[in-house]
């Protein structure tokens, strides 16, 4: 593919710890991911990895099995898709520190997200979690070890005690574990190179980088998922993170799952806007100085959060996004194609996203999911809060006590079991429609979490409505004898 983007790597982000999909799923949409522009993938397998001996507690109920992360690998080859594998190594353990067994290695005692890093069994644990992942991934280039978002660090008892020496601070400790674990990577893995998110080295000073040798270790991933990026604040913290001798640095942007944890539908022109940013942080600076852009789709903000936007919702806007970036913009002609390889009639970046189908994998629930989120709780919201039949005589006094008009049922009832059944009738849709994609926990999770609520209170007006009708003296029919004669 000739293109203008100066991000020679261009990889998409699969986040597993959240509604993985299945392998069937990705042998579709990889071609795609190719096609639009991608080069590469950063797989973060969290609970999906299938650990083995004292790490198999750590899988999922629907883990990948060995032969099936064999297979992604060979569809990820078949569609020119280079894979980096992420493993995380300090902030974001949750998946493995929310288990009684491995819970003496947290940071602080009551919270699952941060490893202790002055156990030696930590380091033992990392290591033994990067062992097997590069067991199955024997030919790659880079292992992405995280390393962001490292909350409470320096809160635990034996980091307290350390941190009163003098010499000691918060950023050492960040960067001897980042170093422990990437020299672990370097020596019993050469030709593996370890990224970082940035975060935690963002605010470092630069003389401390410098003398820590991180820089000669690892290559940190720059993220910024903003419509609002500071184009020149980025520019300044790549010269600095130059000078403190990082030989290649990387850029992360986002396609979904950045912009609210329960998100539903991505903001397409937020996340295209995003890329233009990066594309502007890349053009202001040397040509290669990002030897890559990583497009990150995040499925759950944390391990015990909520599902945020599904892949194939997301779709959409990773085109946009993806394409945004081989061709230097989001121009006309770029839309264009974007619509062509989606095969939607028109792409609505204001507002969410079109509620055209699509020819797309995935592209039944795109419109499903999108049908759902723009109008299911609206309309079932306008039935219960505005339509004044139900406001004025079947208000929450009335149904607590079962009190009901007679002419009002037929005012409610119809409307109400109308707008049930259509509901019912989508949602069946969309299960159909998301059980080949997804496995059967994550679809209970996102119906229970996006379509529950609002059915149940449906329902609850129809039972209630039900109730106070029961509770009608039956009407008299005419002529209908008394017992008492004159």
């Amino acid at each position: 593919m000739t293109c203008s983007t100066p991000f020679k790597m261009r990889l998409v982000h699969l986040d597993l710890k959240g509604a993985p999909p299945k392998v069937s799923y990705l042998s579709e949409v990889f071609p795609l991911f190719h096609a639009l522009g991608a080069n590469g993938l950063l797989i973060e397998y969290e609970d999906m990895f299938p650990y083995e001996g004292h790490l198999r507690l750590l899988r999922a109920k629907h883990a990948y099995s060995p032969s099936e992360v064999t297979e992604i690998l060979r569809l990820a080859r078949l569609s020119g898709l280079e894979v980096v594998p992420l493993v995380q190594t300090f902030g974001h353990m949750e998946f493995v520190l929310k288990h009684a067994a491995f819970a003496h290695l947290r940071e602080v005692a009551p919270f699952p997200n941060t490893l202790n890093p002055h156990e030696a069994e930590s380091l033992a644990l990392v290591q033994a979690m990067i062992d097997q992942i590069l067991e199955l991934h024997r030919d790659v280039r880079w292992l992405h070890i995280g390393c962001d978002e490292v909350y409470y660090l320096g809160e635990g008892e034996t980091s307290k005690q350390w941190l009163q020496q003098e010499q000691n601070s918060h950023a050492k400790l960040c960067l001897n574990h980042m170093q422990a674990v990437a020299s672990h990577v370097l020596t019993q893995h050469p030709g593996i190179t370890p990224l970082v998110w940035d975060d935690m080295l963002r605010d470092i000073p630069q003389e401390q980088l410098k003398a820590s040798g991180v820089p000669q270790l690892v290559e940190p991933v720059l993220w910024d998922y903003g419509a609002d990026l500071d184009v020149h604040s980025k520019n300044f913290l790549i010269g600095k993170y130059q000078e403190c001798g990082f030989q290649r640095l990387w850029a992360a942007s986002a396609f979904k799952g950045a912009t609210g944890a329960s998100q539903a539908l991505p903001p397409v022109e937020h996340h295209i806007r995003n890329h233009e940013l990066w594309l502007q942080v890349a053009g202001s600076g040397p040509v290669d100085t990002l030897q890559g852009i990583i497009l990150t789709g995040w499925q759950r903000y944390d391990h015990f959060s909520v599902l945020c936007e599904l892949l194939p919702v997301g779709i959409p806007s990773l085109a946009a996004c993806l394409q945004s970036l081989v061709h230097g913009g989001f121009a006309e002609d770029v839309r264009l194609r974007v619509e062509r390889f989606l095969g939607v009639s028109s792409l609505e970046i204001t507002d969410t996203v079109s509620e055209g189908a699509g020819s797309f994998p995935g592209s039944d629930i795109h419109a499903l999911v999108t049908q759902i989120s723009l109008h299911l709780r609206s309309s079932v919201d306008s039935l219960l809060e505005r339509n004044r039949y139900v406001t004025g005589w079947f208000s929450p006094y009335h149904r607590r006590r079962k009190l009901v008009h007679p002419v009002m049922i037929q005012h409610i009832q119809p409307e109400a079991l109308s707008l049930l059944s259509r509901w019912n009738n989508l949602v069946q849709q969309l299960e159909a429609a998301l059980q080949p994609v997804f496995y059967p926990d994550a679809i209970e999770e996102w119906l229970e979490e996006n379509v529950l609520p609002s059915m149940q209170r449906l329902q609850g007006l129809l039972q209630d409505l039900g109730e106070a009708a029961a509770q009608q003296p039956p009407p008299t029919s005419p002529g209908w004898d008394t017992g008492q004669n004159p």
